[in-house]
């Protein structure tokens, strides 16, 4: 499968056009943001770890019966992909205080919920991807209240076989980022899972193994998503 035109470049992906209308091919780039685009800079390799992470986890949650836009990884740094129509909504899914979480709710980071908190968020950079909720979908239009169901009802499961999953491998999932799109009438998991999207902290130490390491120039970006790579395909 060939790419035949650019279709969209975002901080850390591109999406090009195939031979197939349905399929594209989402190229993974070594580019990191943080802070809106304020702060930005080179992980070494990033495009290529998570590429391979994410495919790992798309396949992961296709065997449990979550849909995803995931078809094929054919090289190191690009994902085919079934062609979504994005639903403009971020679902950012928390297990953990953290983050603007933290700041927000005046909180000290570490916290552990009572129960799992979802958040929306409109996808837009030039807004810089604002807070919403159900009241702002409904009144936006910017998804029917059944496709907002599902994302719920999904974003809740993808968590309990995410968590699962990391668990399994000595990492705790603080909190992460989901996108949502349909294809053919179908809602599907869009976008990527990898250390750019997800808090993930070492179940041990509770080191963090994300680009939280990137954001708080802690060091050592490259070494933890490499570690993260290597729990993930155990």
């Amino acid at each position: 499968m060939q790419k035949i035109e650019k279709l969209y470049e975002g901080k850390a992906k591109v999406l090009y056009s195939t031979e197939d209308p349905n399929l594209l091919i989402q190229y993974f780039k070594d580019e990191a943001t943080a802070f809106d685009g304020k702060k930005k800079g080179i992980i070494q390799e990033k495009g290529v770890l998570n590429n391979k992470i994410s495919s790992r986890i798309f396949r992961y949650l296709e065997e449990r019966g979550i849909k995803t836009h995931f078809v094929d990884m054919p090289s190191d740094r690009e994902m085919v992909v079934k062609k979504l129509k994005i639903i403009p909504i971020e679902v950012v899914v928390r297990n953990i205080a953290a983050g603007s979480l933290s700041k927000r709710m005046g909180v000290e980071e570490g916290l552990p919920l009572k129960e799992t908190v979802l958040e929306f968020y409109y996808k837009s950079d030039p807004l810089g991807d604002p807070m919403i909720n159900e009241y702002h979908v409904k009144a936006f239009s910017l998804a029917e209240a059944d496709e907002l169901r599902r994302i719920e009802v999904s974003a809740l499961k993808i968590n309990k076989f995410l968590s699962e999953f990391f668990d399994e491998r000595g990492i705790i999932l603080v909190d992460f980022k989901l996108e949502f799109g349909s294809h053919k009438g179908e809602i599907l998991l869009g976008d990527e899972i990898t250390p750019d999207g997800c808090r993930l902290w070492d179940k041990e130490t509770k080191e963090k193994m994300d680009k939280d390491r990137f954001r708080r120039d802690l060091g050592k970006v490259e070494e933890a998503y490499q570690e993260v790579l290597r729990k993930v395909m155990e």
